[in-house]
């Protein structure tokens, strides 16, 4: 008898099938942005003067504390997806990202790759992800990003089911292994400007964290985050997430990546 698990991922697989793609297709649905095989998620609205600044893998007590600075400077507020098991180390850190107006949402307990977890463990990451956070900021967690961007139906029909919106992304570089804070800036430039010009906000990932490192160096991404900030200071508005309407979701955006599917954060 197959196993719960088996029996979903087969599932998705007769639904790729069903398409004609294969287990090559199954990839592409769980775990490419722009696919809209195993269900709908935000990622922009078509509002090109718009820019959300997103945040993964967080909170780091090293580099989140210097990106809460720098926004208050550029008084920007921006979006961090924080796991829950690196939250409930540092609660005071957590709620100082709230105080100062961010958004918060989760980003698992754990960072598995949750279109390969079984339907116990998907639950189990969100619901302790989000009331985690919840117990410590005493607001509602209203958005949730899977690791890796890695999802099937069951993922995304639970985080719903938790109240929560399930989100991707357009832009994203490799700035959790880029050492060069030009390079991360120039390419995530490039594809902001690209989506602006095919009429669509951008939804940037950057990095204040590390799944298996609470203290991973993030200098580069945090360098490049206050280059973006000047850069767009002028032309852009810096949002938080909950600032696009529902009508985002599932938006036909433009998904700016690079042509791996998958990055895994190290």
């Amino acid at each position: 008898m197959l196993s719960l698990l088996a029996t979903e991922i087969c599932a998705g697989l007769g639904a790729t099938a069903g398409l004609g793609l294969t287990v090559g297709g199954y990839a592409y649905a769980a775990q490419w942005p722009g696919s809209k095989i195993f269900g709908e998620a935000l990622i922009a609205p078509k509002k090109p003067g718009e820019l959300a600044l997103t945040f993964d893998d967080g909170p780091n007590p090293l580099w989140t504390p210097r990106l809460l600075e720098l926004f208050d400077y550029y008084n920007v507020r921006a979006t961090f997806f924080m796991m829950g098991s690196h939250a409930q180390a540092v609660p005071d850190l957590v709620r100082r990202v709230a105080a100062a107006g961010h958004l918060i949402g989760s980003h698992s307990w754990s960072h598995p790759n949750l279109a390969y977890a079984g339907a116990g463990r998907v639950r189990e990451e969100l619901t302790r992800s989000k009331d985690a956070i919840q117990q410590i900021t005493g607001a509602p967690v209203k958005f949730f990003r899977p690791p890796f961007g890695a999802r099937r139906p069951y993922v995304l029909r639970t985080a719903r089911e938790l109240g929560m919106t399930p989100v991707l992304w357009n832009a994203m570089t490799n700035d959790w292994e880029e050492p060069s804070a030009e390079k991360i800036a120039a390419k995530l430039t490039k594809k902001i400007d690209r989506l602006g010009r095919q009429g669509w906000a951008a939804n940037v990932v950057l990095h204040d964290g590390n799944n298996l490192d609470p203290v991973a160096d993030r200098r580069a991404s945090a360098t490049a985050a206050e280059m973006l900030l000047i850069h767009y200071a002028k032309t852009h508005q810096f949002v938080t997430l909950d600032a696009w309407p529902s009508a985002a979701v599932g938006a036909k955006a433009k998904v700016e990546t690079d042509r791996h599917a998958a990055p895994i954060q190290k």
